[in-house]
């Protein structure tokens, strides 16, 4: 290996040239990176705030106060001992980053009124020295003579700015806003980093190259490690959703052309089968026509098919192959990265230091018990936990009871609405009752779930300061979980409540179950509930990711930055004018915060959700995925180059705990679509019907035998129809949806054996389909090693030269040893060779041999 050194390349401090980038005063020393500060105000600010508003209030005609309040003095007091705390914590931050060899420059010029800089910058030899610490690697290849210079200055670039990047990510403290430089302009690149911002900027950054790869390897030199394995994450991920999206357009596909060939549907459809169906609510509801129901049985069998199953097994199998394939690209990004035997550093939280006020405020009690804590070397015990462990299970779990209530909530408004409607003298409006109540109650719902996400986030957020947690890494690993329980259980459970307990507690005409007074339960379309099912995973998915991941992301910027355009005096030439007198770093204060990859990831991992768990009803779902990555990959590229500050690059091996909340939901994920296509599709019941009940093996027939029979006369007291003549004719038998026994039975209303048959082939079903799924995702993932080949080569030939160093660096030794005893002046003539002593190599040396 070649290791450049200042005299094989160009000095650090000449690479960086008073015309390549943001310098110190001198010119000379470059600016590695920008802390900013609030800088404090003038001793006299209360007196002369005191007077100022005395003179307001005498022009006004108040008479000031005699004396100020004991309670507004105390308060000053503890803010001036605030602001000393601070002061006195930023002066010794400051000594200890010159005492590690950094070159510190303040800036507290007027430009940015209340703000100032201090420049940093990292000499060569501290570089050395950290990368020393690091113990950074360079590849083991051999190098041609004519690219040693080349090569070099590549490797050197590179291992410098991982040095500053470790360097700069142990000391940043949290009483500063971090600005590694990141320029707002891509046309001045002239050094490194720079020229870096220019390539990720026009090849990554842009909307017009989304049929490009991402540049991993710069986005890791650029932002670091963690959110370098983000990006290719996301990367392989959408990689994986291209056969997925092509698998499930042919589903779909298959669907639309066999749709006319469907003979239940054609029984639905078919005038000729005059079946007058029982009211769907009591009193506003009359009886109607089955074959009304046509366009919802034609669109139910375009995501109710046979192919339907063998698209949830592909799912499956999709996910591991997912997981499997990006465990091996990790493996290779951490050889190429040298991450292989890096273990990540427990760093202990701190009230100044920590993520506790990055996150979330939090009251001052809480403040100054920690800080008590900390100045004591108190160690919370769980006893000391124990208070806030409960009190966070016990909001988490209201607030999951708040989201059952918002889901139940909507479907009072579903039922209601449908009477309404049923009353409606509109013919419009009662002719398309099913479309509208579907409609308007999944954007309902898709408008309470946005919503809520905020709130989830904020609470998950206060109760994982509340428990203390003593890493940063814990701290991140606590939120994240609250997070994704909360916000799972948001998005997904009126997706659950259609899947799995609509239509399964309604009772039947005569013996309803009602939920509250006259309302009862919701009942199924005659083709199910998979329809309705999928339009509200469509529109929740949909809306999810073009206003809450997109939209907002795109939108909320831009209007903070017309706010802050309208709050300013200036028109747009002065604001133009005043631009054009900051320096790089002044510029980069205005950009927002980083605010972490938590959203980043957490939105992903909830579409993975959506499209693993429930693509048994929508198997259009990958598509529409794929779509959204391909959009979000530069918008997040574009978001993370222009309008926020450089983020502290952090050094990761793995995507952390996001990799176990994948794996859990593609194990999920098999039971659920077992469950959905056993219980919510008609899947089960027809082949049921064609092997067991159909008299020639065929479908014709299976819709009358779905339908029990109902007699008017049984109807309990004022839930009758008040139109009983709305289709023309006394009804006085009425059917509807259910395996029961026949009113000429001796036991009529009753389960039928039918039914009985039906849920065994069910759950028969679910164990079988879940077994031989599992199996399959388990051969996979035994099939398929961890490791690509020529990397464990790889590893395997750099031991090999490893062994071969260390033997020939010990042969060497030897022959050293032996040479400088055989000529050693103070060794007596008379002493056989075998009397030499053990420690011989201890000698000066001065003695030795030149090799």
């Amino acid at each position: 290996t070649h290791m450049p050194s200042p005299h094989d390349l160009p000095t650090y401090e000449a690479a960086s040239g008073p015309k390549q980038g943001p310098t110190f005063q001198d010119g000379q020393r470059r600016v590695d990176y920008v802390l900013t500060y609030h800088v404090q105000k003038p001793q006299n600010y209360h007196i002369l705030r005191s007077l100022r508003r005395s003179l307001s209030m005498m022009r006004s005609g108040d008479t000031p106060p005699s004396k100020e309040d004991p309670e507004i003095a105390a308060h000053k007091h503890r803010l001036d001992y605030h602001e000393d705390d601070k002061r006195f914590r930023q002066t010794e931050f400051e000594d200890n980053l010159r005492e590690m060899g950094l070159e510190l420059e303040k800036d507290e010029g007027n430009k940015i009124p209340g703000i100032g800089f201090l420049k940093i910058h990292a000499p060569w030899n501290v570089l050395c020295r950290e990368a020393e610490f690091m113990k950074l690697k360079l590849p083991t290849k051999k190098v041609w003579p004519a690219f040693r210079w080349i090569t070099g200055q590549f490797l050197w670039e590179g291992n410098t700015r991982s040095a500053q990047s470790k360097l700069f990510s142990l000391l940043a403290p949290q009483w500063c806003n971090k600005l590694p430089l990141k320029p707002n302009r891509p046309q001045n690149m002239l050094f490194y980093p720079l020229l870096s911002h220019q390539i990720l900027y026009e090849e990554w950054a842009s909307y017009s190259v989304f049929y490009k790869y991402q540049p991993i390897g710069l986005i890791r030199k650029y932002f670091g490690e963690k959110i370098g394995l983000y990006f290719a994450w996301l990367g392989v991920y959408t990689q994986m959703l291209i056969p997925a999206a092509i698998v499930g357009v042919i589903v779909f596909l298959y669907g639309c052309a066999t749709v006319d060939n469907d003979i239940p549907s054609m029984e639905i459809c078919d005038p000729r089968n005059n079946i007058t169906m029982c009211p769907l609510c009591d009193r506003a509801c009359s009886y109607w026509k089955l074959k009304t129901a046509c366009g919802t049985a034609r669109a139910s069998h375009l995501f109710d098919n046979p192919a339907t199953v063998f698209f949830s097994i592909f799912m499956a199998l999709w996910a591991t192959m997912f997981m499997e394939h990006w465990k091996r690209r990790q493996m290779r990004l951490n050889y190429i990265w040298d991450l292989t035997g890096f273990e990540e550093e427990e760093v202990s939280l701190c009230p100044c230091f920590g993520p506790l006020f990055r996150f979330a405020p939090i009251s001052h009690l809480i403040y100054v018990l920690i800080t008590l804590f900390q100045d004591k070397k108190v160690k919370l015990t769980c006893t000391d936990r124990a208070p806030a462990y409960m009190m966070g299970l016990f909001l988490m779990l209201f607030m999951i009871g708040v989201t059952f209530a918002v889901v139940f909530g909507v479907i009072l408004y579903r039922i209601s609405i449908k009477a309404a409607l049923h009353m409606s003298s509109n013919p419009t409006a009662r002719s398309n009752i099913r479309a509208t109540v579907k409609g308007t109650a999944a954007v309902i719902n898709l408008v309470i779930i946005i919503i809520m996400d905020e709130v989830y986030g904020a609470v998950a957020r206060w109760l994982t300061v509340l428990e203390v947690p003593k890493t940063d890494k814990s701290f991140e690993e606590r939120l994240i979980i609250k997070t994704f329980v909360l916000k799972f259980a948001n998005a997904f459970s009126p997706i659950v409540y259609l899947a799995f307990f609509r239509g399964r507690m309604v009772g039947r005409p005569g013996d309803y179950v009602y939920v509250i007074g006259s309302y009862r339960m919701e009942e199924c379309a005659h083709a199910g509930c998979l329809m309705e099912l999928c339009i509200q995973l469509c529109i929740t998915m949909l809306g999810k990711q073009l206003i809450q991941n997109n939209l907002f992301e795109i939108g909320i910027p831009k209007i903070k930055k017309l706010i802050r355009r309208r709050k300013s005096e200036m028109d747009s030439q002065q604001q133009e004018d005043y631009n054009m007198t900051l320096q790089r770093h002044e510029k980069d204060h205005f950009l927002g915060p980083f605010v972490g990859l938590s959203p980043e990831y957490m939105e992903m991992i909830i579409q993975f959700g959506m499209v693993t768990l429930f693509v048994a009803s929508f198997p259009l779902a990958p598509l529409f995925a794929l779509l959204n990555n391909i959009i979000e990959i530069r918008l997040d590229a574009k978001k993370f180059v222009t309008e926020v500050r450089r983020p502290i690059a952090a050094r990761a091996k793995d995507i952390g705990i996001w990799y176990n909340l994948l794996r859990g939901l593609s194990k999920v994920a098999v039971i659920v679509n077992a469950f959905v296509i056993s219980f919510t599709s008609d899947f089960i019941p027809r082949l049921v019907y064609q092997y067991m009940y159909s008299p020639d093996g065929s479908m014709h027939g299976f819709v009358n035998h779905t339908l029990s029979y109902f007699n008017v006369s049984d109807f309990k007291p004022g839930t009758a129809p008040l139109q009983p003549m709305h289709l023309g004719y006394e009804v006085q038998i009425c059917r509807y949806k259910d395996y029961r026994e026949t009113l000429w039975s001796n036991t009529p209303y009753d389960l039928s054996k039918e039914f009985w048959a039906i849920l065994a082939c069910r759950l028969a079903f679910v164990i079988v389909f879940q077994n031989v799924v599992m199996l399959m995702s388990d051969f996979v993932d035994w099939l398929i090693p961890d490791i690509p080949k020529d990397i464990s080569l790889q590893i395997h030939k750099e031991k090999i030269l490893m062994v071969e160093l260390f033997m020939k660096e010990e042969e060497g030794k030897k022959l050293l040893r032996d040479n400088h005893t055989n000529q050693s002046p103070f060794q007596p003539r008379s002493r056989p060779a075998s009397h030499t002593p053990s420690n011989s190599s201890s000698s000066s040396p001065s003695t030795f041999t030149t090799m």
